[in-house]
């Protein structure tokens, strides 16, 4: 007897127009939290050849990308599916490279009545987590060695080393399959002279690739991206492990084939074919300098994986939450800021932020901002300790966290800036360009940080335990085992006045007894 499809209230969509394909995964979440695909749409549009060539999306390709747009819309509709009520409606990161990118948003939006948000390199990384683990589930050995996965994607490359089945290390490059592809084009170069162009295009990335991890011994490289994977199976074989002999074997054979060739022999639409061979030539270049012998490749189909994980990255908590405060505990570290001191921060935030929560209203994901920001809060004395909450703000501001886009980012720059001196003010410009509910939760934030900040105000760790009470317009706390306050309280007549500002509440220390 054939199983009813699943009813609509089950079923999730994730769409995204990416690079060089619209595609759109329509789902089942399964009550143990499972998601099962249902149907899984993929059609061409040329969106980085038009941005890397052009320098904006092309009109044609709009109304292509809208007609795709609209298709899919009707194939929701037949499944009893809200057409413009789509799970998660994503773009790839490179339309802001485009000059055109507002209009391309809204005319999609007006077309399709869709609010697309664009995959920050904060989902990006989000994204290539999601993947990795469960290659590292699959493979179990992946997670007891030194693995380095690289996603080599149309204008960025990203790296991000595991040790031990953890996050150490995340960098990424300003180097891309169609980036390269556009850049190279006019070298009208072919088979062998155009691999050394490829390669000599972006030997900068490959020595920075070199230099930042000379110092680790690689015992496992994954390639992931979408051209990469889309030859995988004739790479790989079913093992989806390739020697590197090999790998430079078929990409000297590709070298020679035309692309309307590469479309007939390895299946690809047209958009692929492109920006195949520097797909090829740049994964092998980085095998090669890492010194690697030979490099894991998964079989899997990489767009309908990432709708997947569309689905499942903001979600993410957990194991992912470690992983972002570990990272930024490794920036924290690498400008010698003090790691017990914020370790210390950290736990009183997380504390106040425990015992207010119908206070503050805020989220888990703000929880997390608020102990990234207080793992970083003082990284600026690296640059000097007069006013260090300005060169705090300006190290994180021009730094890459894992797992964070670009928002949380500038958030956790400004709770940390405001951990001192001046609270939130509208002539801070990086502060007033944000939206008034942005604005709300940094004001919330920084003033639990400035109150943990002033309870741990002798770097001492005096602080072991808090025992909080509320009042109509106090908050009282009393610091059992601390015999003499008088460094926090006088710190907290500096530092108390945004939490007052904010919640209206007066912080007061007692006297223990």
């Amino acid at each position: 007897m054939a199983q009813p499809p699943p009813a609509p209230a089950s079923l999730l969509s994730a769409l995204h127009i990416g690079a060089s394909s619209v595609s759109l995964l329509i789902a089942e979440m399964r009550p143990e939290g499972i998601i099962v695909p249902v149907d899984f749409l993929v059609k061409p549009a040329p969106v980085a050849r038009d941005i890397f060539r052009l320098g904006f999306v092309h009109p044609t390709t709009i109304e292509q990308i809208v007609a795709i747009v609209r298709d899919y819309q009707q194939s929701l509709l037949e499944l009893g599916l809200d057409p413009k009520q789509i799970t998660r409606a994503v773009t790839t990161n490179i339309l802001s490279e485009a000059t055109n990118h507002e209009a391309v948003m809204n005319r999609i939006r007006i077309a399709s009545g869709l609010r697309l948000t664009a995959v920050d390199n904060g989902e990006m990384t989000r994204l290539i987590y999601l993947k990795t683990r469960r290659r590292i589930q699959h493979l179990p050995a992946l997670s007891r060695n030194t693995t380095l996965v690289v996603h080599v994607g149309p204008g960025n490359t990203r790296a991000l080393l595991f040790q031990d089945g953890l996050i150490t290390r995340y960098t990424s490059y300003r180097m891309g399959t169609h980036r390269t592809r556009e850049a190279v084009e006019g070298s009208h170069a072919d088979g062998a002279a155009m691999l050394r162009v490829i390669r000599e295009h972006v030997s900068g990335n490959l020595a920075q690739i070199h230099l930042d991890f000379s110092d680790i011994t690689l015992n496992t490289l994954i390639l992931i991206g979408y051209e990469i994977q889309s030859v995988a199976a004739p790479l790989t074989g079913r093992l989806a492990l390739c020697p590197v002999k090999r790998f430079r074997q078929f990409t000297t054979e590709a070298s020679t084939l035309s692309e309307v060739e590469s479309v007939k022999r390895f299946q690809l639409d047209y958009q692929t074919a492109e920006a195949l061979l520097p797909a090829l030539e740049i994964n092998l270049a980085i095998a090669e300098t890492l010194g690697l012998t030979e490099v894991h490749i998964p079989t899997t189909d990489y767009e309908e994986g990432l709708l997947h994980d569309l689905l499942l990255s903001r979600d993410l908590t957990g194991n992912f939450s470690e992983e972002v405060l570990r990272s930024a505990r490794i920036l924290a570290e690498r400008y010698q800021s003090d790691s017990r001191h914020g370790a210390h921060v950290g736990a009183l935030c997380e504390r106040f932020f425990d015992e207010l929560t119908d206070l503050h209203q805020l989220s888990a994901h703000d929880a997390l901002l608020l102990q990234v920001a207080a793992i970083l809060h003082e990284v600026g004395t690296y640059i000097s300790p007069r006013a260090h909450h300005k060169h705090s703000e300006y190290i994180i501001l021009n730094s890459e966290i894992f797992g964070l886009d670009r928002l949380d980012v500038t958030l956790v720059a400004l709770i940390a800036r405001y951990h001192r001196h001046s609270g939130p003010r509208h002539d801070h410009p990086a502060y007033s360009a944000l939206s008034t509910d942005d604005r709300i939760r940094i004001c919330k934030l920084a003033a639990i940080l400035r109150v943990a900040d002033a309870l741990e105000r002798t770097h001492h760790q005096r602080v072991s335990q808090i025992e909080i009470r509320r009042e109509a317009d106090k908050l009282r706390l009393r610091l059992p085992n601390l015999a003499d306050a008088a460094v926090e309280r006088l710190a907290m007549t500096s530092k108390g006045d945004l939490f007052e500002q904010v919640f209206g509440l007066k912080v007061v220390i007692d006297e223990d007894g």
